[in-house]
């Protein structure tokens, strides 16, 4: 993975990439399942797999085919109707992209995880 890119040393730790539309739980969680399902999954699967509602489920699953992260069809399965979601190449590119930069949030936590045992024991960070 490539690393993060930060525009000035000020804003080091601003994390501009972590997108408030993929960063929600549910929605990083829906985006996961359908990343590792390139054929898609039906209404109920990715239902199940998030542990969603039915409501919670329909609303996310907007927000991110707004986004234009995924794609949500109908078809016609038996005597139903079902819905089938499939993340879209954007989708990919874009998640890819948070990856990487979560990856960053990751080595700068264990960074300074792996220094606060030599950290002052009035500092901020030990507050």
């Amino acid at each position: 993975m490539r690393k993060a890119k930060t525009t000035t040393s000020s804003s080091r730790f601003a994390y501009d990439g972590l997108n408030r539309v993929i960063h929600e739980r549910a929605r990083l969680s829906l985006l996961t399942s359908l990343l590792t399902h390139p054929k898609g999954l039906w209404f109920g699967e990715l239902k199940d797999l998030c542990a969603l509602t039915d409501g919670n489920l329909n609303r996310h699953l907007l927000v991110l085919e707004e986004a234009k992260l995924i794609s949500v069809t109908k078809a016609l399965e038996g005597s139903r109707t079902q819905t089938r979601c499939r993340i879209t190449a954007l989708g990919r590119r874009r998640y890819l992209e948070y990856l990487s930069v979560l990856e960053q949030v990751i080595v700068d936590g264990a960074g300074a995880l792996n220094r606060g045992s030599d950290a002052d024991e009035g500092s901020p960070a030990n507050a």
